[in-house]
């Protein structure tokens, strides 16, 4: 990457941009199908609401909205999206879907989508490539400067589990319950360079570790990290990448909401606060991960600074607590008491999901349910 690829562009901090993966699928029995490059074709849109684009495998789209300075905004943006697609999936005979994974569908018959990016990734990573058909959720928010980008990505480190146990939407993976709420997360660890950012305290000290791998041979884009959070210089954000898409619009929105919140509280408090201390933090983030995939909201987390372990659903109580005047603020209130609703009621996509099966007892019909709650009829 050259230099000038490597500057940071100026955002008005805590905008707001959203990206979701979403599935498209035979309309006779709900199995992924191959269409993406076929939709697209057809599509008549004036990027009024964001964009809508291949992803690695034809059986996947991926649509992001514009930047937007509040979740409402954001919120529209999807909706717009959502009808758009759903109206033109219709004519192209197939269906449209949130949730992390496909229930049942076999890695072996996705096909790569026609680009000389994916292309390469299927080169280097193989069947990996292919078994990358999950659908997750990115949330960018945006950053003044590069160094409050690069301290945003290590402070909001140590919520990635609260984002993963609030999206968790893929119970299923290859017809049969994981156990696992968010079972996503297991195919993106699979590549070499998923996981967190390492220990750099300012823009400088990433730019010199992009370098260095770069040197080494092992990227050649920012996109080739597969990080947790990420800095995005060309957007000129922090892009929170280990949500599964969620089933319905609204719970997108709900995280985007969570997302911009938390951002601000962590920078409006950032001198109150000890500094961060991103070895120790590095120490139980794998750890924190898995058990948020594995019992999402039930989770148990570890705190490296306190050397203890306590439930996720007390430190997210305590962080909704926490970030009253941030919402108040945002005009994200609404949001995050739909947050606090579906805690309340023990409710989450991956339960919703779950709960379809056992009444249908098969994973097609699941799905089927699931296009409908995307188009927002269930």
């Amino acid at each position: 990457m050259s230099e000038a690829a490597m500057e940071f562009t100026k955002s008005d901090a805590l905008t707001l941009g959203v990206e979701l993966e979403l599935q498209l699928l035979s309309q006779r029995d709900y199995d992924l199908t191959r269409g993406a490059t076929d939709l697209l074709s057809h599509l008549k849109y004036d990027r009024m609401y964001g964009d809508v684009k291949l992803e690695i495998t034809e059986s996947m789209i991926e649509v992001s909205t514009q930047a937007r300075a509040t979740v409402d905004d954001i919120a529209a943006d999807l909706e717009g999206l959502r009808k758009i697609l759903v109206d033109q999936c219709a004519r192209n005979n197939i269906a449209i879907c949130g949730g992390g994974t496909h229930p049942f569908h076999a890695w072996p018959d996705r096909r790569i989508c026609p680009s000389d990016r994916f292309d390469a990734v299927y080169q280097r990573y193989g069947y990996l490539a292919k078994q990358f058909t999950v659908f997750g959720q990115h949330i960018h928010v945006g950053c003044e400067t590069a160094d409050d980008a690069v301290w945003l990505t290590q402070a909001l480190g140590p919520y990635v589990p609260i984002f993963i146990a609030l999206s968790a939407s893929s119970p299923f993976v290859d017809g049969v319950d994981t156990f696992f709420q968010s079972a996503r997360l297991n195919a993106v660890s699979a590549f070499p360079l998923s996981g967190q950012c390492p220990e750099v305290a300012d823009w400088a000290a990433f730019v010199e570790h992009f370098q260095f791998l770069k040197a080494c041979g092992i990227v050649s884009s920012i996109k080739d990290l597969y990080w947790d959070i990420r800095p995005k210089p060309e957007f000129g954000t922090v892009e929170i990448r280990v949500c599964d898409t969620p089933l319905s619009i609204e719970t997108a929105s709900a995280l985007a909401a969570l997302a911009q919140c938390t951002a601000r509280y962590l920078l409006r408090t950032r001198q109150e606060r000890p500094p961060i201390n991103t070895r120790l933090q590095l120490y139980v983030a794998r750890y924190n991960k898995f058990q948020a995939c594995r019992y999402g909201p039930d989770a148990m987390l570890s705190d490296p600074i306190a050397q203890k372990q306590e439930p996720l659903r007390v430190i997210l109580h305590e962080l909704l607590a926490a970030l009253a005047e941030d919402a108040e603020a945002l005009g994200c209130v609404h949001w995050l008491e739909r947050i606090k609703l579906s805690l309340a009621m023990e409710a989450s996509d991956a339960r919703w999901l779950r709960e379809h099966h056992g009444r249908h007892e098969n994973l097609h019909d699941v799905v089927r349910e699931s296009v409908r709650r995307f188009a927002g009829q269930a």
